[in-house]
């Protein structure tokens, strides 16, 4: 008879998965497809120039740190808050604001925010690290740049989790193959220099399942996407996957993948989350 510390123990990692599996179920239908929150860049053609995005559901506010017409062209602020139109782009207005001088006293009164002109950010449709903004400024024109996000520092996910998963097989031989599923597992992610290796146990198969996915890794801001990883598990299947918007969360860690050939001319997509072990 297990102990009431193990007997705890698995109620909170079938809770954790619980809650897991029914937060893949209540994303809004409108929702934006990804969180963008990031730093954005153009890479070092325009070192000098970039965005902030803070993403709140489907709501970006975004600064931009841009310089003006004054020679040899001076900082200059502006904030965007760009709502998602449920379809392609965040859409909004753009802002010019001012304030007291740093080294005085805070005064309101020298404090404005006015608005100079709109914003969009039109995403990627081929991933999440990547998109265009789009902004006018005082009638100046229609300003274009293609963005990414900008890498900081490497981000370390090596640990234990718990957690869920839910994903489809399609495009199957058979189509009564076809179907959607939830599970729930443990996790073991480990890194070695930009190979990241995560390996699942999912225990509520009858025979308890062990898949692998393994490859080298690209960092883009604060996710990673492993092109071409390797997929394999204890019931034979050997076949490649893509990984992508594998980060770290402020308590575990989320991601998804897909494989073009799972067994049967299946596809497979899936999600996964889960908070640390």
């Amino acid at each position: 008879m297990p102990s009431l510390a193990v007997a705890f123990r698995r109620g909170l990692v079938a809770l954790f998965a619980t809650l897991a599996l029914a937060a893949f179920s209540i994303r809004p239908a409108v929702g934006a497809p990804y969180d963008y929150t990031d730093s954005w860049y153009l890479g070092p053609p325009e070192a000098g120039w970039g965005v902030n995005f803070t993403q709140s559901d489907n709501f970006i506010f975004a600064t931009l740190f841009i310089y003006g017409p004054e020679t040899p062209g001076q900082p200059t602020w502006y904030t965007a808050q760009m709502t998602w139109d449920g379809s392609s782009q965040f859409v909004g207005g753009l802002y010019a604001t001012t304030g007291t001088y740093y080294a005085n006293a805070w005064n309101k009164n020298n404090s404005s925010n006015t608005q100079v002109g709109t914003a969009s950010f039109t995403p990627s449709t081929q991933n999440n690290y990547q998109g265009t903004l789009t902004y006018t400024v005082d009638g100046v024109g229609t300003i274009t740049k293609n963005i990414t996000r900008l890498t900081l520092t490497p981000i370390n996910l090596t640990a234990n989790y718990v957690g869920a998963q839910s994903g489809a097989y399609s495009n199957c031989t058979d189509p009564a193959q076809n179907r959607n599923y939830q599970d729930v597992f443990s996790a073991q992610i480990g890194q070695s220099g930009d190979n990241i290796t995560m390996t699942f146990v999912y225990p509520r198969a009858q025979t308890p399942l062990t898949c692998t996915l393994s490859g080298a890794a690209v960092q883009n801001g604060t996710i990673y996407r492993i092109p071409n990883a390797t997929y394999t598990c204890s019931s034979g299947l050997q076949t490649t996957a893509s990984v992508t918007d594998l980060r770290a969360t402020p308590l575990g860690f989320e991601g998804q993948f897909g494989a073009t050939s799972v067994g049967g001319g299946c596809r497979e997509a899936a999600r996964f989350a889960g908070p640390l072990n």
